[in-house]
């Protein structure tokens, strides 16, 4: 699979504007702030095909990249605390919607700030992948932001937080040095490719 050949497709504000995927789709998912914009512009060697932003909860709408025979799909980050509840009912919809339309989704790419324990909605989403049967990959970003002894630390405590979800492979991830990077393409490759 080439990573070189990828361009911005579309985006969705509702999930009435949603339409069946024809090709199997690479879903990113994660909490505002997690790095979600830097990391696909990492993954796929690129500055700006994802829009990165100081504000959380930035990216607001379902965004789809037309890939090398997949597609990549960037969803709205959640658990942003200054969203409006209607702003929250709305991504809640959204959500739904996007998961229970006609998806050939191969694999969900879920990101956790390593740094962090997996706040509740982490662990909210983590359930409804599991419990949806989605092959899933947790990829554990800024971890460039630790000191080695701080790394070791919150591996070894991640370990114990994320117990209940042993079959999902997890890849320290930097956006910063490229750490992970060849990791998550080779499952994504895998998974698009089962």
């Amino acid at each position: 699979m080439r990573f070189d050949l990828i361009e911005f497709d579309r985006s969705y504000g509702t999930s009435g504007q949603l339409v069946a995927s024809s090709v199997p789709e690479v879903v990113f998912s994660g909490r505002s702030n997690v790095g979600k914009s830097s990391l696909i512009n990492k993954l796929f060697n690129r500055k700006n095909l994802a829009r990165v932003s100081s504000v959380p909860g930035k990216t607001v709408t379902v965004n789809f990249f037309k890939g090398d025979c997949v597609n990549f799909v960037d969803l709205p980050g959640y658990g942003y605390a200054k969203a409006s509840h209607a702003e929250k009912k709305r991504w809640a919809e959204l959500m739904e919607g996007f998961f229970n339309s006609d998806r050939k989704i191969s694999l969900v790419v879920q990101l956790i700030d390593v740094r962090h324990k997996p706040s509740a909605d982490d662990y909210d989403m983590l359930e409804y992948l599991k419990a949806g049967g989605y092959k899933t990959v947790i990829a554990m970003t800024k971890i460039d932001k630790l000191n080695k002894t701080q790394r070791t630390k919150r591996l070894k405590e991640l370990e114990t937080e994320l117990a209940d979800y042993g079959e999902m492979e997890k890849i320290p991830f930097s956006s910063l040095n490229g750490e992970g990077v060849e990791a998550l393409r080779k499952a994504i490759e895998r998974a698009v490719n089962q």
